[in-house]
């Protein structure tokens, strides 16, 4: 592993761990006013000071950051879930089922979904709850995020039909799903696994997107998307630069994705 990656995976772990003890790293509940404290600069009491409800911002990142790590992972597994029984059928059986398939994914990937995301988002109800909105938000991801991995998946499973490992073995009596599982998945997992990297930080940008929208998961639960509505104004922002720390944890976040998951080309 090269020293980028594994910087990379060690500040991902470090998030991680983070994330996860939340309630216990956290000075405070994420819900919790302090009234007596809106818009406070950062000090010994609020290390990345309040928000103008006088919630500790602090808090807040931690708690929303366990909500995008935890539940973007999650809508990666079903896309990559479906794109591999989508696009590993597909490549296996060709003809026009491979076909039919090529012309479902372009039309998948030519669709402007985020509007469609906008527009159940918006159908909910204004007094739904937060973990409703997360679990909504993150299941629409999932299940419109499989076109591109599965794309990949089929293009994988097409160059291993006529592979030679495959035909020694359907020579020495393989086939069905003794074919499919100790010949066909075990070579195609390193495919499905880097797809599944590859979506999260897909996911976790396309939460921040209607999170800025006011479309993602709802107050007064934190999450990437919601925090980043803070910085809208531009002029707080720039007088305040502490509440860049959501952006810039974000980005750091999804770079060192990038860098650890690994790269597999085939051509779609």
């Amino acid at each position: 592993m090269k020293a980028g990656r594994k910087f990379a995976a060690i500040v991902l772990g470090a998030v991680f761990v983070s994330a996860l003890g939340a309630n216990v790293l956290a000075p405070a509940p994420y819900e919790k006013q302090f009234r007596e404290s809106p818009d406070a600069p950062p000090s010994r009491t609020f290390l990345l000071g309040t928000d103008d409800l006088g919630r500790d911002r602090l808090s807040r990142l931690l708690y929303g950051s366990r909500v995008s790590l935890l539940l973007a992972p999650a809508a990666a597994l079903l896309a990559t879930a479906l794109a591999t029984v989508a696009g590993g059928a597909a490549g296996l059986l060709g003809g026009w089922w491979e076909r039919a398939f090529l012309g479902a994914t372009d039309l998948s990937l030519s669709l402007p979904w985020l509007f469609g995301l906008i527009t159940i988002r918006a159908m909910l109800p204004l007094d739904v709850t937060p973990a409703v909105s997360v679990g909504v938000t993150f299941l629409l991801l999932g299940l419109l995020g499989w076109a591109a991995p599965a794309r990949v998946v089929r293009a994988a499973v097409a160059s291993m039909r006529s592979s030679e490992f495959m035909l020694h073995a359907r020579a020495s009596g393989f086939a069905g799903f003794r074919l499919l599982r100790f010949f066909l998945l075990p070579n195609l997992k390193p495919v499905v696994f880097t797809q599944f990297l590859i979506a999260i930080p897909v996911f976790i940008l396309s939460e921040a997107n209607l999170g800025l929208l006011g479309l993602g998961v709802s107050e007064p639960m934190p999450s990437w998307g919601n925090l980043l509505r803070e910085l809208e104004n531009l002029s707080q922002v720039g007088a305040n630069p502490w509440m860049l720390a959501p952006a810039v944890l974000l980005a750091l976040v999804v770079t060192c994705l990038q860098l650890v998951a690994p790269r597999e080309d085939f051509v779609s």
